[in-house]
């Protein structure tokens, strides 16, 4: 084939297909006519390759075509954009979904740890069985409030908000599972109902709750919303609805995984209260107040934010252009 011929031939064509590709705007008929210069070119392009490896004539049409079908396929999303939408929208949908849900392992972590450590007063065998005595008596009047002072405010703060992230993120990554998720929330349950029932062998029951009060508001709440998560997720393999069982999973399983990024922050704000207020020597009314702040405004987001995100029409699934198409459909 002469090249130079064939692109003669062709030149005004290209030039056609160059021309729409750098519209900011194009009519209905100019799109058509994109489209079909756009395949047009494409079959030039490929014989041209056919012929020789590389020109510039080759070149420049393969620019028009990448030009070209930039028009009607679009340019992808950047990343950076859609995290407004992801707190906004996303992030509080997926949370308000599993509100009754929070409060009901709330309610169940509170009920085991009252047994727990009802139980551990009420029997001096059970104390006995925890360790010696001289050990715990150290722990309840000096380990337990030195362990929030022995290390810096930083590393404090670093160590309980990684140690409380990966609870968060168990609970919800082996949801699916289905009873590892409750046995983390009965374990933490059961803990707590221990250690108050040690405090109260040593007369420190209250210093055990006005030391837990500030940063534990918001990291149990974050706990039992992980636990939330992982749960709904067991529930959605074996109730999927009207979904195939392996898409109910796909949507619930991103949309609650998400929560794991939310929980991360709420996790760091409680860290950085216990690492930073929980130590301070101010009045324990100013000191549980930040803690009671921080809960109250995470309940807000999810069930403010949250309830205008569903109404919203939000899941807190992924949108179609960042999951992919639920279904293939005749275009």
């Amino acid at each position: 084939m002469d090249l130079d011929a064939y692109s003669t031939a062709h030149s005004d064509e290209w030039q056609r297909l160059a021309e729409l590709g750098k519209k900011r705007t194009v009519s209905g008929t100019e799109a058509d006519e994109l489209i079909e210069r756009y395949q047009s070119g494409a079959s030039n392009l490929s014989a041209i390759k056919t012929t020789t490896a590389g020109s510039i004539e080759g070149e420049r049409l393969s620019l028009s075509l990448s030009r070209a079908r930039l028009r009607f396929t679009g340019t992808t999303t950047n990343v950076l954009s859609r995290i407004p939408e992801f707190f906004v929208y996303q992030l509080p949908a997926a949370l308000f979904r599993i509100r009754w849900l929070c409060f009901a392992i709330a309610l169940g972590t509170l009920f085991v740890g009252f047994l727990y450590g009802w139980w551990a007063m009420s029997d001096p065998r059970v104390i006995a069985t925890m360790g010696e005595a001289s050990a715990l008596e150290q722990y309840a009047k000096e380990d337990f409030v030195d362990y929030y002072s022995n290390n810096s405010g930083q590393a404090f703060t670093g160590f309980v908000w990684t140690n409380n992230a990966w609870l968060a993120a168990q609970c919800i990554a082996y949801g699916i599972v289905g009873l590892y998720t409750p046995y983390l929330l009965f374990s933490n349950a059961q803990q707590l109902g221990l250690t108050a029932g040690i405090m109260a062998e040593y007369d420190r029951l209250d210093v055990f709750f006005l030391y837990i009060a500030p940063h534990g508001q918001l990291e149990l709440y974050a706990i039992f919303v992980a636990g939330a998560g992982g749960m709904r997720i067991f529930w959605t393999l074996i109730a999927p609805g009207n979904r195939t069982r392996v898409r109910a999973l796909a949507e619930d399983g991103r949309a609650f995984f998400a929560v794991v990024i939310g929980l991360i922050l709420a996790l760091l704000v409680s860290g950085v209260i216990e690492g930073f207020v929980t130590r301070q020597d101010w009045p324990w009314p100013i000191k549980i107040g930040i803690g009671t702040v921080a809960l109250v405004s995470f309940l807000l987001y999810q069930w403010v934010v949250g309830r205008r995100a569903v109404r919203a029409g939000q899941t807190g699934d992924l949108d179609e252009f960042e999951a992919g198409a639920r279904e293939l459909v005749a275009g």
